[in-house]
Parts: C-alpha cells; sequence; structure tokens
C-alpha cells in the first residue's frame, strides 16, 4: 500500500469517526426527551427542546453540530422549562429533538409565537447530509417570510418514524422570548380563526372608542378628549406591532418601522397618557407637585419614542419597559390620592389604571424573562388595556356630566332678575300643561309681573326714592314737553323753586330719620296743593320744585305760592317731635323770563335766595312788572 492509499484511508477513518460522534451527540439529545409527533393538532417544545447561548454570534449551524458544542446544549427545564431571556444580547441555538410516528403526517408547520423577533432561522437536517435553512423575521418584508402569518411560522417536511433534530437561532433586539409549537396545517388555520376574531374585537373596540372620543372632541373642542384619542390610536399601533398584525397589515413592506414599532408606540402610548392624565386629573390646577411629574415621565416616553433612531433598540426598549411599569404605578397611585381628595371621575381612573398596571406589570416581566410565557402573561397587556380604555370612556362620559353640570351652575349663577323671571315662567308653563286656561292665565300673571316690574324700575329711575316724586330727569323731560306746549297754544308757565328754611337744623338735632319723615310730609302737602297736570319734583335735599302749565294769567301762579307757603308752614307733629318749617319760593314764567328749562330753574332759584334774604316764609318773583 503507497503513502497515498493510506493517507486517503486515514481521512475516511476520521471522517467514519466524525460521523459516528455527531450521531452519538445527535441520539444523546432525542434520547433524553424526544417530541413524539402523531396526529395531535399541536404540540408544545418546551419541556423537550435543548439551549445554547452564543455570546459572541459566531457559531454556525456547522459548528454547533459538533460534537463538542452538541454538548454543551442544556434543556430548557434547567432554566424553568421556558425559552426566555429577556433582553439578552447573545444568540440563541435551540434544538428540538423530533420522533414522528408512522402514523404521523410529514408537512408540519413550527410557529414561534412572539412576532417581534428580528431574526429567527430554522436548520432542517437533509437527507444525505447538510441542511434546509429558512430565515423569517420582522427585519424581513412580510413577503419574504416562508409562511404568511402574523407570527413567525416555518413549513417543514419530517419522514414519518424517523428521529430529527430541528435547530433554530435566534437573535433579537428586544425581548428573546422563544414559545415554540408544532401545528398540524389544518388546526393552525382553525385557532387562527379564533385569534383573528378575537383580534378583531380589540382593534375593533379601540377604534370606535377612538372615533367616538374624536367626534367629541370635535363637539366640545376639549384638548383631553384629543389626547385620549392619541393615547388609544398608540395603543393600537403598540398592539398592532406586538401582536403580528402591524407587519402583516399596516406596513408590511416596511421593516424598519416593523423592527422599532413596538418599543416607540409603546413608548408614545406612555407620553400620551400622561397627558391625558394631567388633563383628566386637573393636576395643574389642583395638584402642581404632581403635574410636575406627569410632565417628567411624558419627557421620558418622548426620548424614548425618538430613541430607537438615535440609540440601540435594546436600550429603547429597555427603558420603555420600566417607564411604563412606573407610569401605570405612579398613576395608580394619583388615581387613589385624587379620590380621596373627592376628584370627579378618579374612581374610574383608578380602577382603569389599576388594570393597565396588572398588564404591564406582565409583559415587563414576561419581556424581561422574570414570568413564563402563557396565554396571560402574552396577551396580559391587551386585555388590560382594553378594560381600561373601556373604563376611561366611562370616566370621560362622567367628566362630561360634571362639566356640564359645573356649566349650568355657571349659568345659573349669572342670571340677571330678568332671567329670574323668564325661569319663573318655564317653571310655570311645566306645571300647568294640564290644562290650557290655567297655564294662559299664569302666563298673563307673569306677563303683569314684568309689565310691574318694567314699571317699578321706570319709576325707580324717574322719582325720588324718598318722596316718590319726580327726580331731576323727569323734570327736565316734562319741562321741555310743557314749553313744547306753552307755544302751541299760547299759554303761560311757570317754576317754582321750593327751598325749606331752617330744615338743616332739624336734620342735625333730631337725625335723618325725623329729616326724612318731615321731607315726606312736605312732599305730600306740596303735592296736594297742585293740579293733577301739574308737576311737584325733588332736586335733592330740602329743595323742591313746581311746575304749573296751561296758565293764562299770573294770578293763578301767586295763588299757588301763597298757598303753597301756608301748607308747608302747618305745624308738623310726630311721636318723638313736634314743629314746623317754613319755604322760601322762587317764581320764574315763561316765556318772560327765559325760553329754555334751564335758564327758568336759574331765574326761579335766584329769586327763590331773594326770597330768603327777604326774610324767609315767603316768595318772590323777578321783577317784570308783574306782582
Amino acid at each position: 500500500m503507497n503513502n497515498q492509499s493510506l493517507i486517503s484511508c486515514l481521512r475516511l477513518l476520521s471522517l467514519v469517526i466524525s460521523l459516528l460522534l455527531v450521531q452519538t451527540s445527535y441520539a444523546a439529545l432525542s434520547i433524553q426527551k424526544p417530541l413524539q409527533l402523531d396526529n395531535e393538532a399541536n404540540y408544545e417544545t418546551a419541556s423537550h427542546s435543548f439551549f445554547l447561548e452564543d455570546p459572541s454570534h459566531t457559531l454556525s449551524i456547522i459548528d454547533i453540530t459538533q460534537p463538542t458544542q452538541l454538548s454543551n446544549f442544556k434543556s430548557l427545564s434547567s432554566i424553568g422549562g421556558e425559552a426566555n431571556w429577556g433582553y439578552s444580547k447573545s444568540a440563541y441555538w435551540l434544538a428540538i429533538p423530533v420522533l414522528a410516528s408512522v402514523k404521523a403526517n410529514s408537512d408540519w408547520l413550527v410557529e414561534v409565537g412572539f412576532s417581534s423577533l428580528d431574526q429567527v432561522e430554522l436548520y432542517l437536517p437533509r437527507h444525505g447530509g447538510g441542511f434546509d435553512k429558512q430565515t423569517t423575521g420582522d427585519l424581513q418584508p412580510f413577503s419574504a417570510r416562508p409562511f404568511p402569518h402574523r407570527n413567525l411560522v416555518f413549513p417543514i417536511h419530517i419522514t414519518p418514524n424517523t428521529n430529527e433534530i430541528i435547530f433554530l437561532r435566534v437573535v433579537s433586539h428586544g425581548s428573546l422570548s422563544v414559545p415554540v409549537v408544532f401545528w398540524q396545517h389544518d388546526a393552525l388555520h382553525h385557532h387562527d380563526q379564533n385569534s383573528y376574531a378575537v383580534l378583531c374585537l380589540y382593534f375593533g373596540a379601540l377604534i370606535a372608542l377612538g372615533l367616538y372620543n374624536l367626534l367629541l372632541y370635535i363637539s366640545t373642542r376639549e384638548k383631553m378628549f384629543l389626547s385620549y384619542v392619541a393615547f388609544i390610536m398608540a395603543m393600537l399601533v403598540s398592539q398592532a406591532s406586538l401582536c403580528g398584525i402591524g407587519n402583516q397589515f399596516l406596513w408590511p413592506e416596511w421593516p424598519a418601522w416593523g423592527d422599532v414599532a413596538f418599543a416607540s408606540s409603546t413608548a408614545a402610548t406612555g407620553f400620551f397618557g400622561a397627558l391625558f392624565s394631567r388633563m383628566f386629573l386637573t393636576t395643574k390646577k389642583n395638584f402642581p407637585k404632581i403635574d410636575g411629574i406627569f410632565i417628567l415621565m411624558a419627557a421620558v416616553f418622548a426620548f424614548a419614542a425618538v430613541s430607537p433612531m438615535l440609540i440601540s433598540y435594546r436600550f429603547a426598549a429597555m427603558l420603555t419597559g420600566i417607564a411604563g411599569f412606573i407610569f401605570a404605578a405612579f398613576a395608580t397611585w394619583v388615581g387613589f390620592y385624587c379620590m380621596r381628595h373627592q376628584h370627579s371621575g378618579a374612581r374610574l381612573f383608578l380602577i382603569a389604571f389599576l388594570l393597565l398596571l396588572a398588564g404591564v406589570a406582565m409583559l415587563a416581566l414576561r419581556n424581561f424573562g422574570l414570568v413564563q410565557t402563557n396565554s396571560i402573561t402574552l396577551h396580559g397587556m391587551q386585555i388590560g388595556s382594553s378594560l381600561e380604555m373601556l373604563l376611561l370612556s366611562f370616566a370621560l362620559a362622567d367628566r362630561i356630566n360634571v362639566l356640564r353640570r359645573e356649566k349650568d351652575r355657571a349659568q345659573e349663577d349669572a342670571m340677571t332678575v330678568k332671567q329670574d323671571m323668564v325661569d319663573s315662567l318655564l317653571r310655570s308653563e311645566h306645571i300647568l300643561e294640564e290644562k290650557v286656561l290655567k297655564r294662559t292665565r299664569s302666563i298673563e300673571e307673569a306677563n303683569q309681573k314684568l309689565r310691574d316690574k318694567e314699571s317699578m324700575l321706570l319709576q325707580m329711575a324717574l322719582h325720588d326714592p324718598l318722596t316718590g316724586l319726580a327726580n331731576r330727569l323727569l323734570l327736565d323731560e316734562v319741562v321741555d314737553k310743557a314749553i313744547n306746549r306753552s307755544q302751541r297754544e299760547n299759554t303761560i308757565l311757570a317754576i317754582l323753586v321750593i327751598d325749606l328754611d331752617g330744615f338743616k337744623e332739624v336734620n342735625d338735632q333730631f337725625g335723618h330719620a325725623i329729616g326724612d319723615t318731615v321731607l315726606q310730609t312736605i312732599a305730600n302737602r306740596i303735592k296736594a296743593s297742585i293740579r293733577g297736570v301739574d308737576t311737584a319734583s325733588r332736586l335733592g335735599g330740602d329743595e323742591f320744585v313746581v311746575l304749573l302749565e296751561s296758565l293764562h294769567d299770573t294770578d293763578a301762579v301767586l295763588r299757588v305760592a301763597d298757598h303753597l307757603i301756608e301748607q308747608i308752614a302747618l305745624p308738623i307733629v310726630l311721636p318723638t317731635w313736634s314743629s314746623q318749617v317754613t319755604a322760601s319760593i322762587g317764581i320764574a314764567y315763561y316765556p318772560q323770563h327765559a325760553e329754555d328749562a334751564q335758564q327758568l330753574l336759574k331765574h326761579a332759584d335766584k329769586a327763590m335766595y331773594e326770597a330768603k334774604s327777604a326774610g324767609r316764609n315767603r316768595w318772590n318773583t323777578t321783577d317784570l312788572n308783574m306782582t
């Protein structure tokens, strides 16, 4: 045997030994807990799976199938029986030994039930040597996936009555949760019908709540409703990304966004949630310190929302998870605090955020690998968020009622006396609906009250409140009209200015109450001393004015003046006081003394002071040879 033949024999022997070692290692993995495939609808793989961590991302399928690496695989049971490594930077290999029975179908679907993984590679041993490789993940367009599904699904072919080891390599910047299930085609299709129906109800409810509150914003222009709509829409995008609906239907050919959508939209949910919370609880007005914390949380969420575009996605996802848990706990505490301070809507707000806190806690604990992945932890965020959104919508409805009641109270407080009368009419109209005649009578009575009120207001505006005589405003109006009539009828008009003598001493000595009574008594005497067509007025203090019109000579004026002097000078007897006052009267005529009201009053006033200077208790007129 020559040297070349010897070398060939040694190489063949080495290859046989390597193959035997690999088969021995395969057998070591398979013998422990192979997954028995029969005709069941689906099979969980966690209890049959093994894993290997690759911190350097350098191992290939050839490397890990070497005996030295195969011996390093550990059972998932050693770490709690679940393929969940939280926010790990390492690549992880899963080995799933499979034993297909003779009756088992040969075509299966391998589902990785966490759609946010960046890259998942499946390696299936090829008969004759080597491996068939399939790749999927949210870094690929949806059209490039080996099987169209919201989760990451691989179609595989397994020959019945054979042992196989299926390898999965998983790398992701986010949470590394890898729940693997083997499905028969029909079973997965039937399962999808139920799961998609539930997702449709969930997202349909979010969309309905969003549109409803958008309409409320349009009708009320209340920014709180707009922040709630943004809160719902961000939550919708977040959950659509988490469950794979977004990658499948909303952005199937935009993997760059699909990779960061969950972290960014979840952070945006927190941002709008913080804004909504501070508006709903009116913390800026009522709790300034708490409001400052809400603003800080909103800033953290805003940074987390844009950070995947600037720094590590893993850091953004971890920051969002931690901030989300802290915010939900803080909002729950604030809801309890506001409820103790009797804030309207705080009770529903508290219950809503308790539910959201539970969902966020389950999601965060699962993402960090601290709890197992199951139907509750996987969908806890969706359950909690849907209940939270519904309760917050109820809370907003209650808030609308509160705002409406506050607005009604404000309007009631601002009502004028006239509005009170209108309300009285409305109440009367409501009470008297049974009988038309009675309602008509009540309305007429109410109208009469309005007329009386108007008459009373007019009386108050044009008459002296103490004596009931005309005031200066009414006097000016009456004099102007009397002058016009005097011009038309060619008659005499006289103005008498009356000033009481010694009234100040009475007022100072006996008090204002006695003084007011004296003024009222004198006013009544003046009014009784003139005709109905004449006008008596009080200008203020103890000064009165009498307008006499439709006269043909001045003698009648002087007779009235004499009568007034006599009547005013009569004794005034009161229970606590008895005395008399006199008056000085100045007289002016139209048109002899003046042609307008102001000048007539001026002349009459001057004549009155001349009467006082002449000894009081008398009348006087400007000397025009008419006395």
